[in-house]
């Protein structure tokens, strides 16, 4: 068995380009040590809690978004926040916990587009307030379970604020 080192996506909102153009779908790779420490020398960073240090990360990461020419810091600085916790929570799927997970994810955020998940995939009510309950399958439980917990854990109670990079 070979081990997948991409994996493709669709963000909830989408990338705007300077042109107009919605760029949606794109691939993430896994990340190497390198990604993780390269950013770290970045004179842009001023230590492993700077909120920079997760744009650079992410930049070196995604390989490909619609037919942007190159992902810069530039283009994930300009994701809708959605977007960029999306990718962060991708991110941290993929590269520390259980790969099939990145399926729930997506669809936890894509609802009403179809996801490679089960035929049998229903959401529940706990995961989307405003939506009346369906009948569920008794085979779509433990998703909708593990489901409403990513859901829920990508919830925000609040908006943190992000320090500066200039220590003001």
């Amino acid at each position: 068995m070979a081990l997948q080192t991409e994996f493709d996506f669709t963000l909830p909102k989408g990338f705007v380009d300077r042109d107009g153009a919605l760029h949606r779908h794109g691939t993430m790779r896994l990340a190497t040590a390198r990604d993780e420490i390269e950013p770290l020398r970045d004179p842009r960073v001023t230590g492993a809690d700077d909120p920079f240090l997760t744009i650079l990360v992410i930049s070196r990461v995604v390989k490909s978004l619609g037919n942007v020419p190159a992902i810069t810091t530039d283009t994930v600085e300009n994701l809708f926040a959605a977007d960029l916790a999306f990718l962060q929570d991708l991110y941290g799927i993929i590269n520390f916990g259980n790969p099939a997970d990145a399926a729930v994810l997506q669809a936890a955020v894509l609802p009403d587009e179809p996801a490679d998940v089960t035929p049998t995939f229903q959401p529940s009510a706990e995961v989307f307030d405003d939506v009346a309950p369906t009948p569920h399958d008794s085979d779509s439980a433990p998703l909708d379970d593990e489901l409403a917990a990513i859901a829920a854990a990508r919830r925000r109670s609040r908006i943190e604020e992000v320090g500066s990079r200039t220590g003001s």
